[in-house]
């Protein structure tokens, strides 16, 4: 039998000419559906845009091409168009659905600039589909939109950030500003911004003699108003914004370590650190474009009274009650330290007036942790971070405490915020957070009016912590507290031997069960404990070097904690770093950070004048 030829390829002209024989009537909408998918490629674009120019037949089937047109390159204009022709209520709905489609969590990396590409596209549709919308309650449709949006949202993505700042301006009204332009190879555009509205086709569903329910507008500022709060948490969460750091360089430049570069420094000089901050303004001033521009602002003043919201979106939309749509806790508390930090850094002018550190700093920061602090402090970075921004700036202003008689309970108050706050310090992944955190809790700690409460809180600290890390930062602020009662000529409980008649025992335990224990044991109590052994020791040589401080120490106590303290520490770093060099221990790589950091502690120990 005679080999029979494959029939050749249809031409693109072929192709075109019959997309365009086929449109209804020609044929049901159905099947041409089905000749438009088997003929799609970025070839036949052109000719497929000028197809949906028919505003009848794109009315009729535009929903259904969505899902087809968003993979194809190129598409943009045919989906603009359908954006404008399109039934707006079935192509909404379309576009939601291949935005959650669109939306996973495994997306490959390779992928992800991608599926960016199409949520952009997507929502650029959303802006014109929601304007053209013409319905009694449009805040039904915006809710689903908004909390859709919200979750296939990439905080990582500049590119996608922008469009949901176009999104929210164009939904609330407003003229869409530049956005701040990037020296990269991607500018920062939105698809369709510049979409004229008089070419869009009416809402062929509108119900001419209905209204809009009066509650509308109101509804879809709130709607608008949490939106904007989640993203401006979720980019806070997904990008380091270093507001923590640079506002602490700011307020502190005594702590500047000369010739390290600062943030500040960076943030000036690195464009993709500048592009940061342009889209952090870009957001912040959409919020404000909203009704969102102050703490004195009745949505912001009530969000800091509520339970702590972590996604408002995702309520049940109440159109009988617009005021129960409440806003993201953690985007507002992002959105305050922005304002604060850029009144000072940026010397913009917000109104912050209404916030003090208790008790307010005080009950957002207990609610907001929580009874997992760890999870809450690692999934929530950047507004863990605006916590510590807040503090910084009420701190720097004198905002201590706000129409509340702390007196009576003024050790257990303190005590409580000491110990929420310097979670930050231990949980923190950014060592730059944690270092600030611990800065202002030690400030914080110093302003206790009593001495009394700061001596018991340092004892709790140095007794009851289970962080060294913690109880190395007590040793540094009792030192703090020496020095200062020192140049202030007082003799009160930190100019005094009372001091250590409170303190001697938690601050130089007795470690003489260490002089029998195996290497296990050993290895256990040092890599628990090495932060606050390594403090404890330049503490010792800082009190009993010279002849100002040696006074402080009642009779008899550097005999006994050179024999309870000392000798069995230098016992324990003798015995590890013979360990370590024989890898009878398994220090995951750090050997030598481990024998370099006891070496120092033996030397330090051995410099101690205690005879």
């Amino acid at each position: 039998m005679a080999d029979v030829a494959p029939n050749p390829a249809p031409s693109m002209d072929e192709v075109v000419k019959r997309l365009m024989e086929s449109r209804p009537p020609a044929t049901d909408s159905f099947t041409y559906l089905t000749i438009v998918e088997k003929s799609l490629s970025p070839e036949i674009l052109p000719s497929l845009q000028e197809i949906l120019e028919d505003a009848e037949l794109t009315n009729e089937i535009g929903w259904d091409l969505v899902e087809m047109l968003i993979s194809v390159p190129g598409s943009e204009q045919c989906l603009e168009t359908i954006a404008r022709l399109g039934n707006p209520r079935e192509v909404i709905l379309k576009v939601l659905e291949v935005m959650d489609k669109n939306t996973d969590p495994e997306t490959e990396a390779a992928e992800i600039p991608h599926a960016n590409r199409k949520f952009i596209t997507l929502v650029g549709m959303l802006g014109i589909l929601h304007r053209r919308l013409q319905v009694r309650a449009p805040s039904r449709f915006l809710h689903t939109t908004l909390d859709t949006v919200y979750r296939a949202y990439d905080p990582t993505s500049a590119e996608a950030t922008a469009a949901v700042v176009d999104l929210a301006r164009s939904l609330s009204g407003r003229k869409r500003p530049p956005l701040p332009s990037r020296q990269s190879s991607t500018l920062l555009e939105t698809p369709f911004q510049d979409s004229d509205p008089s070419k869009s086709a009416p809402d062929p569903e509108a119900d001419k003699a209905e209204h809009v329910n009066e509650d509308e507008p109101e509804l879809i500022t709130k709607l608008l108003q949490s939106f904007i709060t989640c993203i401006i948490e979720a980019y806070a969460n997904s990008n380091s914004m270093e507001w923590a750091s640079r506002l602490l360089e700011y307020t502190m430049p005594e702590r500047i370590v000369p010739g390290r570069p600062t943030m500040m420094q960076a943030f000036k000089e690195v464009d993709e650190l500048r592009a940061r901050d342009a889209l952090v303004g870009q957001l912040v001033a959409a919020a404000g474009d909203l009704g969102l521009s102050s703490t004195t602002s009745p949505p912001i003043k009530e969000t800091f009274s509520l339970p702590v919201r972590k996604d408002p979106l995702a309520d049940e939309l109440d159109t009988e009650n617009p005021t129960a749509s409440m806003l993201s806790t953690g985007g507002v508390l992002c959105l305050t330290a922005y304002w604060m930090f850029a009144t000072d850094v940026f010397d913009a002018h917000h109104d912050c007036s209404e916030l003090y550190i208790f008790p307010h700093h005080h009950d957002l920061l207990a609610r907001f942790l929580g009874e997992d602090p760890e999870t809450q402090i690692a999934s929530n970075l950047g507004t863990t971070e605006a916590f510590v921004v807040i503090l910084i700036w009420l701190q720097s202003q004198g905002r201590i405490i706000k129409d509340m008689d702390i007196k009576d309970g003024a050790e257990g108050t303190y005590m409580s915020y000491l110990h929420i706050l310097t979670l930050i310090s231990v949980f923190h992944p950014n060592v730059r957070t944690r270092n600030a955190t611990t800065v202002l809790a030690g400030t914080i700690l110093h302003t206790i009016p009593k001495e009394e409460d700061r001596l018991a809180i340092l004892e709790d600290l140095l007794e009851n912590c289970i962080f060294s890390s913690l109880q190395a930062c007590a040793v540094s602020w009792l030192r703090e507290e020496i020095i200062a009662a020192r140049k202030a000529g007082t003799k009160g409980r930190f100019g005094s031997p009372e001091c250590f008649d409170t303190l001697q025992y938690a601050l130089f335990p007795d470690l003489s069960h260490l002089a029998n224990a195996d290497t296990a044991t050993l290895w256990d109590f040092w890599t628990g404990a090495s932060a606050f052994h390594l403090q404890v020791a330049n503490f010792a040589l800082f009190l009993f070097r010279g002849e100002d401080y040696k006074a402080l120490a009642p009779t008899g106590m550097a005999v006994a904690i050179e024999h309870r303290y000392v000798d069995p520490l230098l016992h324990v770093s003798k015995a590890l770093q013979e360990a370590v060099e024989k890898k009878e221990v398994e220090a995951g790589g750090m050997e030598g950070e481990v024998v370099t950091q006891l070496g120092i502690l033996a030397d330090t120990l051995g410099r101690i004048p205690l005879q």
